[in-house]
């Protein structure tokens, strides 16, 4: 078999960075994606973009803190180059402050950030509800450039963009040798995956130039981060909830959450509310599957389940679901290994 036509199902972070890494790493593939939404239409636009890792309850941290590594180090370099204004890739410094003292205070994923350190009393001065607290630069993606960044990648590595909705895997055989999912929730009905569910999370986009640093509540659900065009106000964690449509008086209390650690925030203007679904489930699904139908196999390498980490992670998960890409490209040159796929 000479040229090996792949698809990769989802046009998010996962799925665009996917079909990168695989187009830049496996030689003679062709690389397909399909999707019935492209940016700025995906739950990956609404996402924040910032690189701050949460655990996967079910993934060893050292696999974890590789993928975040992976992921920060591309990242790095792209925000160090002359790409990074077209990437929309950006440094953001700024706090991590807590109520009570965590019981981990240096996370896995400290020596991976820039500057790590414990804040010092005078800053904590600026938080007086908060006892304890991490400063940190870290790496910021402003989402739908980002992406829209990736599909030119794509596209110049010879990748081709198709819209189009997948109600079944199946559809794409044979047209395509192999199938890369990373359809996201949409995995519950393409993979029959019912451990994976929506976590809701609505935002604010604001005009508030002046607010430079990042802050973010230990716990993760209220937070500021400063973008290159707005800032970003959140959030909320509604699990199972498939609600797309904003809540107004969830907007208010995000605004009032965020007002209570950055009472500059009084001032912004042009409001704007989004919501998101994350795709949850216990760890991200980095697996091969030979689907069997009728006699015909569809090899099929499922790439999905990052909930709020996906940008923390999405370059070293990419990379892991190219080996696996790869392990079924090498099977299927080698017809004899048909059956170890």
């Amino acid at each position: 078999m000479d040229t090996v036509r792949v698809a990769v199902v989802g046009a998010g972070v996962t799925g665009l960075s996917t079909a990168l890494c695989i187009s830049k790493s496996i030689p003679r593939c062709s690389v397909t994606v399909i999707s019935d939404k492209f940016t700025p239409d995906t739950t990956s636009d609404v996402a924040a973009g910032i690189l701050i890792p949460h655990a996967y309850e079910d993934t060893p941290i050292q696999e974890q803190k590789q993928w975040f590594r992976e992921t920060f180090n591309r990242l790095f370099a792209i925000a160090s180059s002359a790409e990074a204004r077209e990437a929309g890739v950006h440094l953001v410094s700024g706090w991590q402050i807590f109520r009570s003292v965590p019981t981990v205070e240096v996370p896995f994923w400290a020596d991976v950030v820039l500057g790590f350190r414990k804040m010092t009393e005078a800053e904590l001065k600026k938080f007086p509800q908060h006892v304890f607290g991490q400063a940190f630069t870290t790496l910021k993606c402003e989402s739908s450039v980002y992406l829209a960044w990736l599909e030119k990648r794509v596209k110049e590595s010879g990748g081709l963009i198709l819209t189009r909705r997948i109600e079944d895997l199946w559809e794409l055989h044979p047209f395509f040798d192999i199938v890369v999912n990373c359809s996201g929730l949409g995995s519950r009905q393409l993979a029959g995956d019912l451990e994976i569910f929506p976590v809701r999370g609505q935002l604010l986009k604001v005009q508030a130039p002046w607010v430079k640093h990042f802050i973010r509540d230990g716990s993760g659900l209220t937070y500021i981060y400063p973008g290159i065009s707005s800032v970003t106000l959140g959030g909320t964690r509604q699990k199972g909830d498939w609600n797309l449509s904003p809540d107004a008086e969830i907007s208010r209390e995000i605004l009032s959450r965020c007002c209570a650690l950055e009472p500059s925030l009084r001032g912004a203007c042009d409001i704007r509310e989004r919501v998101g679904l994350r795709p949850f489930r216990a760890g991200v699904r980095l697996q091969k599957e030979l689907l069997v139908q009728d006699g015909r196999r569809l090899p099929v390498v499922h790439h999905y389940g990052h909930g709020s980490g996906g940008f923390s992670v999405h370059w070293g998960t990419a990379l892991e679901a190219s080996r696996l890409l790869s392990e079924c490209v090498q099977a299927l040159r080698t017809p004899t290994s048909k059956s170890k796929l």
